[in-house]
């Protein structure tokens, strides 16, 4: 039988070749927001992984927005151009489509470098103001964020809508809005993290309307040839927070606003949340969210070719993405193409490495 994770699919009028996804990867190795060598050579290696889109790691729209001072930013004219260099070189160099995921670091902003010890930024390390939906800290010894008000709100969402106007300048194929991972829009729809008593916390409805005003100021400046989606969260991992069934609701919401796709992953809201281990343990979460008809990947220690294709093949979600398992193997579509016996469009100087060119393809991993 033929591969379904390597075959096509459409995201909006986007097609992708496969249905492998290389996730977005902080890399904190940005000048002031800007895209460096790193994100050249980075970047580079990942066109040509065999996957059928790339994203590009968070990329904050404001300033303040960035989780560290060496992250990435689309705030600016500088920014803009440092990462149209970088896109325009793997348009050259690599097979895969091209996204983006914007982002907005909210209370988990202003912190080290995880090499750096991944704490918040102490006096004398340029630390900034952080803000929130509420005025409630990530965890013990972070920053207090600023509630925001009502300028806050416009302000972030004016810049969701100019970085999406830049992605689109800069070429893109995609567009994901970051919605996970304890960030600003998952702030507001966690009740752990919001205490608002305005129309912006309580029910369910309303901790989702800061994210749905975000979809719905990207919606409009972003043409329908290029793909808009969002990462979103599955569940908090901790009692009283997110569940599945939450996740549901925040993907017909997203839908309603214009979204073609959503990418489902967990955890992140709180210092003790206690993501799970297993091998693709948000997938089940992600077969709910399928049930409603928009286009769903699944995210989180997928990582063997058998398991992705299981994953398609039994209908549990559209497309997967990995991370660490391609930093771990850059060319791991390549590999999982050759486990699941077909092959992959790779770059004309690595034909010689192809199954059919190759007789050494057999005895490698």
């Amino acid at each position: 039988m033929p591969s379904i994770l390597f075959s096509p699919i459409r995201l909006g009028t986007v097609e992708l070749e496969n249905r492998i996804v290389v996730a977005p990867m902080c890399q904190y190795s940005a000048v002031d927001g800007c895209a460096t060598d790193w994100h050249l050579t980075h970047l580079g290696m990942l066109a040509n992984s065999g996957a059928g889109l790339v994203i590009v790691e968070a990329t904050h729209v404001e300033r303040h927005g960035r989780i560290t001072h060496g992250c990435m930013g689309l705030y600016s004219d500088e920014s803009e151009a440092a990462l149209k260099r970088v896109v325009d070189f793997c348009r050259r160099a690599g097979t895969a489509k091209l996204g983006i995921q914007l982002a907005h670091a909210g209370r988990k902003a202003s912190v080290q470098r995880p090499w750096e010890g991944g704490g918040p930024l102490k006096p004398g390390q340029d630390p900034w103001a952080t803000i929130g939906p509420s005025a409630q800290p990530f965890g013990p010894g972070w920053h207090t964020p600023r509630a925001m008000a009502a300028d806050d709100l416009a302000r972030v969402r004016g810049a969701f809508a100019a970085a999406a106007q830049r992605a689109v300048r800069i070429g893109f194929d995609a567009i994901e809005l970051h919605m996970a991972h304890g960030y600003l829009a998952h702030s507001f729809m966690s009740p752990i993290s919001n205490q608002r008593t305005d129309q912006y916390g309580g029910s369910l409805e309303n901790r989702m309307r800061f994210p749905r005003e975000i979809a719905e100021a990207v919606r409009p400046v972003v043409p329908r040839t290029i793909a808009l989606g969002a990462r979103i969260t599955g569940s908090d991992w901790r009692d009283g927070g997110l569940t599945a069934a939450d996740a549901v609701f925040c993907a017909k919401t997203l839908h309603a606003a214009g979204l073609d796709y959503v990418d489902v992953s967990s955890g992140g809201i709180s210092p003790d949340a206690r993501t799970p281990t297993t091998p693709g343990y948000n997938v089940e979460i992600a077969a709910a969210v399928r049930a409603t008809g928009l286009a769903t990947r699944a995210v989180g220690l997928i990582v063997t070719a058998q398991q992705a294709e299981g994953i398609i093949a039994d209908g549990k979600a559209d497309m997967v993405a990995l991370a660490r398992a391609v930093l771990d193997d850059p060319h791991w579509g390549w590999h999982a193409a050759r486990a699941l016996g077909t092959d992959i469009k790779r770059p004309n100087q690595y034909l010689r490495s192809a199954p059919a060119l190759w007789p050494g393809a057999a005895a490698a991993r």
